[in-house]
């Protein structure tokens, strides 16, 4: 069991540290503070190979390269806003993590909620199915009722197909 947990840790270890090891010493500033602005930043871009991790958490070649495309505008002494604000108007809604509410990103905010929606009333319009099925089954005619018990008197089930009268 020990040995069990020992392996946890190990695993848990090397996957958390993970996101450390995508940025590269050769990319990092030597001063502290716009190194920690530059991470701040990163971790708000999308990768745009990986399309499902921030540049700061990616290895893809692309995310190095923004990546150093932020350092270098840091650098040159642009705000944290104003780097956002450049890597936007460069590459569009998508670049961002969290893209702005407009029109044209409507869809991809009001997706959940439509799913959601949606599943319930998929879930809604099919539980009203089959209750409809099963009351339209419960009203039987009379001839119907009479068919039913004496084939329930001829000692039919399931597993017997009736036969033709």
């Amino acid at each position: 069991m020990r040995r069990l947990y020992q392996l946890a840790l190990g695993a848990f270890l090397v996957v958390s540290a993970s996101a450390s090891f995508a940025v590269s010493p050769d990319e990092m500033l030597s001063d502290p503070k716009l190194e920690m602005r530059a991470r701040t930043i990163a971790a708000q871009l999308r990768c745009l190979v990986c399309q499902n991790q921030s540049i700061d958490d990616s290895d893809a070649s692309l995310a190095r390269d923004l990546r150093l495309l932020v350092r270098e505008k840091l650098n040159e002494g642009l705000s944290d806003a104003q780097v956002l604000d450049y890597i936007h108007a460069r590459y569009g809604d998508f670049v961002l993590l969290r893209p702005p509410f407009k029109l044209g990103t409507f869809l991809l905010w009001a997706s959940p909620a439509l799913a959601l929606i949606g599943g319930g009333g998929a879930v809604w319009w099919n539980l009203r199915r089959r209750r409809a099925a099963l009351s339209a089954g419960a009203t039987l005619t009379e001839e119907e009722r009479r068919q039913l018990s004496a084939l329930g008197a001829k000692g039919w089930s399931q597993d017997q197909s009736p036969s033709a009268d």
